[in-house]
């Protein structure tokens, strides 16, 4: 595999992240990749950019965007007030699936986790997607708790 690198997003990368979401079956149900570009999506990545707590990340190859993910950093009082990192939103496109390109992007996020001194990594994965539930636990993340959405919209 080639090398791969990891960095913040820029605004100038929306487009294509917003293609990564929308590039399965549940994304293409909820994404809008109409142009010009929702406002939404402008605002909701000021926020995340102007966040310390939040890091929207890419990952490259050749200088091509191939993946991403959100990482927020959460305080607790629990666990003698330490650190949790949420892992959100995370994509390898379509071409680049099945290269163990995921499995890097985890290594880094774990490692940028432990960076922050974060004791505990969170993340969620819907029931509909089994494949990247299997590959979450194969990375040693357990099935601890139940999770639970209210949806606002």
């Amino acid at each position: 595999m080639q090398q791969l690198t990891f960095r913040a997003a820029t605004v100038n990368d929306l487009a294509a992240l917003i293609q990564m979401l929308a590039d399965d079956f549940l994304g293409a149900t909820r994404e809008d990749t109409s142009e010009p570009m929702n406002q939404a999506y402008l605002d909701a990545f000021t926020a995340i950019d102007q966040d310390p707590n939040n890091e929207l990340i890419v990952t490259e190859q050749d200088g091509v965007i191939i993946g991403m993910l959100q990482l927020t950093f959460i305080p607790y009082l629990t666990y003698t007030g330490s650190w949790r990192c949420l892992i959100e939103g995370v994509r390898v496109s379509t071409h680049h699936r099945g290269q163990g390109i995921g499995t890097h992007i985890f290594e880094w996020a774990i490692a940028r986790a432990k960076q922050k001194r974060c004791a505990l990594i969170q993340l969620t994965s819907n029931k509909q997607r089994p494949e990247a539930i299997k590959f979450y636990q194969a990375l040693g993340f357990t099935a601890s708790h139940e999770g639970f959405k209210y949806d606002l919209r």
